[in-house]
């Protein structure tokens, strides 16, 4: 094994403290808090449509105060349902948010964890208006990564052209509408929309998880990362001698 191919079997440190925040949490809900103080916590700081109305809060006896109504766009994102929940989440943060983190950095990497939540959230608020029951789960964000990673990792020399050094994750990207020409994206695309369709319609059960899933909120943070992208991505391509760019030109980081 050489060192450069050592990247691919590293996890970013980045993408283990957030795993390690959503355990934390879960085994606090599981181990620590009574019936009566998990309410209590869910209500601070899961994400409740119902929060915004201010009488359907008072009925419910959850928060609404400005610090809870902003907080839980993002704090929802760490709480899970079940130890399966939680794996199944897992599981799909480590090689999409590998990919991002490897690309962003940390401190890019956590926007956009943020805003990607902050998406689903508010796509479940918008189809969900006054619903009580609580949205938890980082799904939104993990389904912003997903598609955040297609504008790069189907690149020439990319991480799915078996290129797994440093370099193969700061390819330069490609537009959405360069990309969207590429038949491996849009199969991508169209098998991850019909599956969480598939979903939203009761067709497909997700194992493991009993509760009901947040289908909307998973489209609300993929189409989040997938048309903000750009705006995060530091990789940009350097131009040519005319003062043109192109796919060939190598990448330039900021």
């Amino acid at each position: 094994m050489t060192r450069r191919s050592e990247p691919i079997f590293n996890v970013p440190a980045i993408v283990l403290a957030v795993i390690v925040v959503c355990v934390f949490v879960h085994l606090l809900r599981v181990y620590w808090l009574t019936d009566a103080d998990d309410d209590v916590f869910l209500g601070t700081f899961a994400f409740i449509p119902a929060r915004y109305d201010h009488a359907l809060a008072l009925r419910m006896g959850i928060p609404d105060n400005w610090a809870c109504d902003i907080w839980t766009f993002v704090t929802y994102a760490f709480i899970h349902g079940s130890w399966m929940h939680l794996a199944v989440n897992s599981v799909w943060l480590l090689p999409f948010g590998s990919a991002l983190a490897r690309r962003f950095g940390s401190m890019r990497f956590l926007a956009f964890f943020a805003v990607t939540a902050v998406a689903g959230a508010l796509a479940h608020l918008v189809t969900h208006l006054g619903a009580e029951q609580p949205v938890i789960g980082a799904s939104g964000a993990i389904s912003g990564f997903m598609a955040a990673s297609t504008r790069f990792a189907f690149q020439r020399g990319g991480p799915l052209t078996f290129a797994h050094d440093e370099e193969a994750y700061h390819v330069p990207a490609a537009s959405l509408a360069v990309g969207l020409r590429d038949k491996r994206i849009v199969v991508f695309l169209g098998a991850w929309f019909g599956l969480n369709i598939l979903v939203g319609l009761g067709t497909l059960v997700m194992p493991g998880i009993d509760q009901e899933v947040a289908w909307q909120a998973h489209i609300g943070g993929f189409l989040a990362g997938l048309l903000l992208f750009p705006l995060f991505d530091p990789v940009v391509v350097a131009p040519s001698l005319d003062g043109s760019g192109g796919e060939d030109s190598p990448p330039a980081l900021d």
